[in-house]
């Protein structure tokens, strides 16, 4: 059911199917606590694009492949000719020929979509400026490892309600049925199509999606969601997000007005909590400021589950890549 499928963003996949490879990830990352071997994708060959610069996801590709068996070869933005000297249809076509899946992390959807159809070979999202489908994959592994499930569960996002991990989180919770609050300045909350999407999802699974731009949204919050608030290719507007979104910072004054007091926090990272960055370091030359969208505190408290989450990143990863490409027999979901 899922061999030879692209993975471009959360709705190319059924919340069943999507649940199934949360599922699986969970199996897959016992066998490799319990070291045993799992190579789904023994001698197959998986490239690797990478326009944007990545730690989490290139390292969680490269060691998912190695784990399945596979041959990851990375390509950066000086390795290939991706969009430049050459089209991406005909670029798709060559690697296509060559190898038997392609990730691809880089600024515009419509990249990864003519990858997917001109390829002719599974395609994984690993970001782009619209959808973060990896990413969600793993938010929710760690959500229902935390709490055992998912379903009326409330998730608050506070932040640049714009960026590629808001959209997907209002998305994929609304198709989980996770009540989603998104918490942005009115010039920051998602984009109308996307609201509509997820209120079209959230029609189905009765749950509730709520965008507004005050703090009295996280009161009943299960888990709380933040991202950093200049996104890769916006560095110019650096003193208009800190102007716009310094009152939305997540510090313990803040979560100390959540009722449940065993919430998680999230964070996709990086992130800007302490002056251990030359980014902060310049950051607090010019605007006086220790940390950003979160304290030091919050992200290190008992309530922090951003390296449970980031490591997780390689076991749905795993479990997406083994799926579409394993020719594993999986009963219909």
């Amino acid at each position: 059911m899922f061999q030879g499928r692209s993975f471009l963003k959360e709705i190319d996949f059924s919340k069943d199917e999507l649940l199934y490879l949360i599922d699986f990830a969970i199996h897959l990352k016992k066998l490799k606590k319990e070291h045993i071997q799992h190579k789904y994708l023994l001698d197959k060959n998986i490239a690797l694009i990478f326009e944007k610069t990545s730690t989490r996801t290139r390292a969680a590709f490269t060691t998912a492949a190695i784990d399945l068996g596979a041959h990851p070869e990375f390509l950066g933005p000086n390795d290939i000719q991706l969009g430049k000297k050459e089209s991406i249809s005909d670029t798709a076509k060559v690697l296509g020929t060559m190898f038997d899946g392609i990730e691809f992390r880089g600024f515009k959807q419509s990249d990864v979509e003519i990858l997917s159809k001109d390829s002719q070979v599974p395609v994984w999202n690993g970001l782009t400026d619209d959808w973060h489908p990896t990413q969600m994959l793993a938010d929710f592994m760690t959500i229902k490892e935390h709490f055992g499930y998912l379903k009326g569960l409330t998730l608050a996002y506070v932040g640049d309600g714009r960026n590629n991990v808001a959209h997907s989180l209002l998305v994929t919770g609304a198709i989980f049925g996770v009540n989603v609050t998104i918490i942005s300045p009115e010039s920051l909350q998602p984009a109308h199509e996307i609201q509509k999407l997820a209120r079209n999802y959230a029609l189905r699974t009765h749950s509730k999606i709520s965008i507004r731009s005050d703090l009295n949204g996280l009161e009943n919050a299960d888990i709380v969601y933040t991202d950093v608030w200049v996104s890769m290719g916006e560095e110019s507007q650096t003193a208009e997000r800190i102007k716009l979104l310094k009152s939305y910072q997540i510090n313990q004054k803040v979560v100390d007005k959540i009722i449940n007091k065993n919430f998680i926090f999230m964070h996709c990272l990086p992130s800007f909590h302490d002056l251990n960055t030359e980014v902060l370091k310049e950051i607090k030359e010019n605007y006086n400021l220790n940390e950003l969208e979160v304290t030091d505190e919050v992200f290190n408290s008992k309530n922090s589950v951003v390296f449970e989450q980031a490591e997780n990143r390689m076991h749905t990863i795993k479990s997406v890549m083994a799926a579409t490409l394993g020719d594993l027999f999986i009963p219909k979901v």
